[in-house]
């Protein structure tokens, strides 16, 4: 685990775990695995997250509770600083990261917590910056390179072309309603400022 909590890649889908309904570190643990099996998740590692992000002032505890015969368990929910880190980071996830990039899959995945419009401009924004890089890897290859010694930019620019033209679909779609978008923005489940 990175010495800054913050900057581990399960910290993102934590939050946005949390933006849906507050939940103690086993269920996070669960539903981190069925959704991103991709990501590497332990139950210690999550609970060690949650409690750097509650000394950090983003989420909060309850106090913890037994329900049935199962051990009481503490659940969590996102304060008002964790919500706003939260659209902080998805913010910069999608507007920053490259391409074909785990962390803008994990920032798209939760898109729907910004404001439509603005999330619109700025994945139109990263549909330019992709164009960009694009224009740069299309130029012909440096002096009399063989095709075959240069097969990685050709499947880059797939790569960066797929996603750009993704992206502007998604905008697309986005802008005429044809993906159902929040109509009242989450808010922190009732906690306390932080």
């Amino acid at each position: 685990m990175p010495l800054d909590a913050s900057r581990n890649s399960l910290v993102l889908p934590i939050l946005g775990l949390l933006v849906e309904q507050p939940a103690h570190g086993y269920d996070i643990t669960t539903r981190l695995r069925e959704r991103y099996g991709h990501l590497p998740v332990t139950r210690s590692t999550v609970t060690s997250l949650l409690k750097a992000l509650e000394k950090a002032g983003k989420v909060s505890s309850r106090q913890p509770e037994r329900i049935g015969n199962r051990p009481p368990r503490t659940a969590y929910e996102l304060t008002a600083a964790g919500l706003a880190d939260f659209r902080h980071k998805i913010e910069a996830g999608v507007r920053e990261s490259p391409a074909a990039s785990v962390d803008f899959v994990m920032a798209v995945a939760y898109v729907g917590v910004l404001p439509k419009e603005q999330a619109a401009g700025i994945l139109d924004g990263r549909a330019d910056r992709l164009d960009q890089e694009l224009a740069a890897l299309s130029g012909p290859p440096d002096g009399d390179v063989l095709e075959v010694h240069m097969l990685e930019v050709a499947y880059w620019r797939t790569i960066v072309a797929t996603e750009a033209t993704w992206i502007r679909t998604l905008v697309r779609r986005i802008r005429s309603h044809e993906i159902g978008w929040p109509t009242q923005q989450p808010d922190t489940h009732g906690s306390a400022e932080a």
